[in-house]
């Protein structure tokens, strides 16, 4: 049976105080085009926040920072552990990118983060 790809409301992290608990107490993996905080602690387990500050742009440009790192989260969401926090920031020069290269980045920050569910890290040719 496949598993569906949709992200419910539910599973994001959406207060303030959450964002910053996540934030100052979890530990940072920074790419080139975005920055993925992982906590352990059952404040935030299972749930995912998105980022994009005032220095990327205009709204228009925050907003598609933010919907890239959605989609690249919501196609990975199932091979990723159940029992963390996570936080993406997106920086400048995601938005000028492809979803690809968003869903690329992410795999790579989280193989540095030892965040997938069965425990191996995965490449993009499937190997180990």
């Amino acid at each position: 049976m496949e598993k569906k790809l949709t992200l419910p409301r539910a599973k994001m992290i959406k207060r303030r105080s959450d964002f910053q608990h996540v934030y100052q107490k979890g530990t940072s993996f920074a790419g080139r085009r975005m920055i993925l905080y992982v906590l352990r602690d059952a404040r935030v387990a299972g749930k995912v926040g998105f980022a994009a500050g005032k220095k990327l742009g205009c709204a228009a440009v925050r907003s598609r920072t933010k919907r890239l790192l959605r989609e690249a989260y919501r196609h990975m969401q199932h091979e990723l552990r159940g029992d963390v926090g996570i936080l993406l920031i997106g920086r400048a020069g995601l938005s000028a990118g492809k979803m690809q290269d968003a869903a690329a980045e992410l795999r790579m920050l989280a193989r540095r983060a030892k965040i997938f569910a069965d425990g191996r890290e995965k490449s993009r040719t499937g190997e180990q």
